[in-house]
């Protein structure tokens, strides 16, 4: 469990992203891309312009697992997450990422859904 990374070798942008199963995720990413599918439709197009061979999936950070099997590590990996994404900002020219919002944008969101 961890923080992976997908970069694209020719810009250099990234996609970072976080699982309790690394070899999952990452095989999940992989094959999605592989067959065109990916949610992300700004890599996928990078991926089909350039190719699998310009892009390298890392691993960049892992979580230790402990002795105590009930312990739920989830949000360690969102505060992983975090530290990972304000050091990369893989964000527009940087990265395939998209900024999640803050508590008060959800709010404004909810909020004027509500108004509708």
């Amino acid at each position: 469990m961890g923080v992976f990374l997908i970069r694209n070798n020719v810009n250099d942008k990234v996609f970072l992203g976080t699982s309790l199963n690394l070899d999952g995720i990452i095989n999940r990413h992989k094959f999605s891309l592989k067959s065109g599918g990916h949610p992300n439709k700004t890599l996928q197009a990078d991926w089909d312009e350039f190719g699998s061979n310009s892009f390298a999936f890392e691993i960049v950070d892992e979580l230790t697992p402990s002795q105590n099997p009930d312990r739920d590590y989830r949000h360690e990996l969102q505060l992983l997450e975090k530290l990972w994404l304000e050091k990369l900002a893989p964000f527009g020219e940087r990265g395939y990422n998209e900024r999640k919002k803050t508590r008060e944008e959800l709010l404004r969101t909810i909020a004027a859904r509500r108004n509708v």
